[in-house]
């Protein structure tokens, strides 16, 4: 199982304010611990986000994470709209 770890004090107060408005979104990113490469909708973006990852959280709440293996880590960088592409 991945540990969640937030790359930014913004974020965390972000996806903080997400996980307290909908109770769902808890389930998903545990969810997306068992399996960071599958699960929520993951896919590998490209461009400036090389090397990153992008999920579906729900309704219009979208993150972008990369994956570190060797520690079991996913990093948190951002949450958001479709604006943080």
């Amino acid at each position: 199982m991945y540990k969640l770890y937030v790359a930014n004090l913004k974020t965390e107060k972000i996806l903080k304010n997400y996980l307290d408005l909908r109770k769902g979104i808890s389930k998903r990113l545990d969810r997306l611990r068992e399996n960071p490469y599958k699960n929520c909708g993951a896919h590998k973006l490209h461009g400036r986000f090389k090397d990153k990852y992008a999920c579906w959280l729900g309704a219009n709440i979208r993150m972008i994470y990369s994956i570190k293996d060797k520690e079991n880590l996913i990093i948190v960088e951002a949450v958001g709209g479709h604006k943080i592409y």
